[in-house]
């Protein structure tokens, strides 16, 4: 799986819509920000998760709760990392092109 694919995916369930292709037009989003909504998402993710294991600590959460929290937030994480992965690449190609 690649990171774009990975980011349809995500986009996909998170009921957002990827511009099909990289040339911007009107009403539709470019590349920065889909890469915000991606980090907000994640970051949303990573709250919940972070209010369901207090809650559960507490003794008011189920695990079950818990559990789906903090896989969600590991899918958003990993969904980032591939992104940001996949652009530090496409950016060392870059530096290396002759000019």
């Amino acid at each position: 799986m690649n990171p774009l694919a990975a980011a349809r995916a995500y986009s996909a369930i998170q009921g957002t819509e990827m511009p099909a292709s990289p040339a911007g037009g009107v009403g539709q989003s470019g590349f920065a920000d889909m890469l915000s909504s991606v980090m907000g998402d994640m970051t949303a993710s990573s709250r919940a998760a972070e209010t369901q294991m207090a809650s559960a600590v507490q003794g008011q959460g189920s695990l079950i709760d818990v559990v789906t929290a903090v896989s969600s937030a590991e899918a958003s994480l990993e969904t980032v990392m591939a992104v940001r992965d996949q652009v530090i690449q496409a950016y060392q190609e870059i530096m290396r092109m002759p000019i």
